[in-house]
């Protein structure tokens, strides 16, 4: 049924708990996971800086998987989290999409996070929200 399970990942806390809930389930089920990281295309720090911290938030999560015996593929990309989802979902050919509703930023935290938000309304996969 879920034979590909995507996790958008930013290495926030809430975010490791949607990592570890992805691969969890895909254990159980005898699926793999997909890791995605974004890397916001509006952000101002060097690039080479963003890419050494998603390669890290990645190998994080390739641990954790290897750890359960769960297969973890990474997808690093730069563009817009809040846009790009329904893209990134259709190119990793996900079944399922486990998120937190809560990202880094303290802004975010206010509402639902924008990028759970927008995955909602535009993905047309079933989305498990971890808190």
């Amino acid at each position: 049924m879920f034979d590909t399970i995507m996790v958008p990942t930013d290495g926030s806390e809430d975010a490791k708990r949607a990592e570890d809930m992805a691969i969890s389930l895909a254990k159980e089920l005898g699926s793999k996971v997909v890791a995605v990281h974004v890397i916001d295309d509006k952000l101002i720090y060097p690039y080479e800086v963003l890419e050494d911290e998603g390669k890290a938030i990645l190998n994080n999560v390739q641990k954790k998987g290897q750890q359960n015996g769960v297969e973890v593929n990474e997808i690093l990309i730069v563009g817009s989290p809040t846009h790009d989802m329904a893209k990134i979902t259709e190119k990793a050919e996900a079944d399922v999409i486990v998120i937190s509703p809560h990202g880094k930023s303290s802004f975010e935290k206010i509402l639902m996070g924008s990028v759970a938000e927008s995955t909602v309304k535009t993905v047309d996969l079933p989305v498990l929200l971890v808190k």
